[in-house]
């Protein structure tokens, strides 16, 4: 795989899998070449759109394929362990759309079918893979600020959305935190790791799920996180981090952001923006990039996303769910879900 193209499958149909799909077909090394779906219509359609060649009315038919070097799971987060499985399974690389899993239980499953299976396998946290995060993430670890003390983030849409909506839907792992809070979460534990502690709070709606929740995260050196998410307001979607010596501030969509400044004790402040030449802020060909670049070196997980941390993201979603008490359909019966999160 290193001097050819690395062949793409498609698992969905949907606004996520049309980005990530529009992106990847315009990068040279990359080569779209099947898409699946629950309706072949909805496939064939798709298939049209971008030009590619194989389209399946069904997932076990993609899975089959043995023209894949790597599988795209775009369905919606309750479906990821099945999707993500069963390409794991058939014996493809498979690059898992955020949040990863509903619970780390079946986050745990993947993982291990990944590794006894020998297969590659990333949660599509493009965050991650952004340049400007990545560039975030290196000032703090050389010490521009000092010591991390305390990291803020937010992340709310103002909707409303209807009850019918599958934000609202528990049977779709509805609610702000897993859809909007893995954001937030993420962006604190790239910098600080595991948390020790997690305390939180949230406003429920009546289906049961969460309408905002607002997290604090602490660790043992005494470093604490605030995060917030919210599908009843709009937020600013900033961050901060603040540390012994500064702080770096992202103003808006520190997920994807533009620009961040450095604010370091006893200097002026210091802008840093974007390279144009990285692209629109909002591109999927980075962690896409990264993908093919972990494939072509034999690497079956990425250092930029690994998967042990992706396993600590969903430990502390499990957790802040537990203690705003939202449950999704058949979770109740999980004891080994239940044992990890009130401990």
């Amino acid at each position: 795989m290193t001097e050819q193209k690395v062949r793409w499958g498609i698992l969905a149909t949907g606004g996520m899998a049309a980005t990530f799909t529009a992106d990847l077909v315009d990068m040279p090394d990359a080569e779209v070449v099947a898409v699946a779906s629950r309706s072949v219509e909805s496939a064939k359609t798709f298939a049209d759109r971008f030009g590619i060649p194989r389209a399946y009315g069904d997932w076990e038919t993609l899975a089959a394929d043995d023209g894949l070097d790597v599988v795209y799971v775009a369905t919606p987060h309750a479906a990821h362990r099945a999707a993500a499985g069963m390409m794991l399974e058939a014996g493809h690389h498979v690059l898992c759309e955020k949040p990863f899993t509903l619970n780390v239980r079946e986050a745990a499953e993947l993982v291990t079918a990944a590794r006894d299976g020998g297969r590659f396998l990333m949660e599509a946290m493009w965050m991650y893979c952004h340049p400007m995060v990545r560039r975030l993430k290196a000032l703090v670890a050389d010490g521009a600020i000092g010591e991390v003390r305390h990291v803020q983030a937010d992340f709310g849409l103002a909707g409303p959305f209807p009850a019918t909506h599958r934000l609202r839907d528990p049977a779709l792992g509805g609610g702000a935190l897993l859809d909007l809070g893995v954001y937030p979460v993420s962006f604190a534990q790239l910098l600080l790791g595991e948390p020790s502690d997690v305390v939180a709070r949230a406003t429920l709606s009546e289906e049961g799920v969460d309408l905002q929740t607002g997290a604090l995260l602490s660790w043992e050196n005494g470093a604490l996180a605030s995060v917030h998410c919210s599908i009843v307001g709009g937020t600013a979607t900033s961050a901060s981090v603040t540390g012994s010596k500064g702080r770096i501030d992202v103003p808006e969509g520190f997920f994807f952001p533009e620009r961040f400044v450095l604010h370091r004790d006893g200097r002026d402040a210091e802008e840093f923006a974007a390279d144009p030449a990285d692209g629109p802020r909002a591109s999927l060909k980075h962690e896409a990039a990264e993908v093919m670049r972990a494939l072509r070196a034999g690497e079956t997980e990425s250092p930029v996303v690994p998967l042990d941390g992706t396993l600590a993201v969903m430990r502390t979603l499990d957790a802040i769910r537990d203690r705003v008490g939202v449950r999704y359909p058949g979770e109740d019966a999980d004891p080994d879900r239940a044992a990890a999160t009130r401990a």
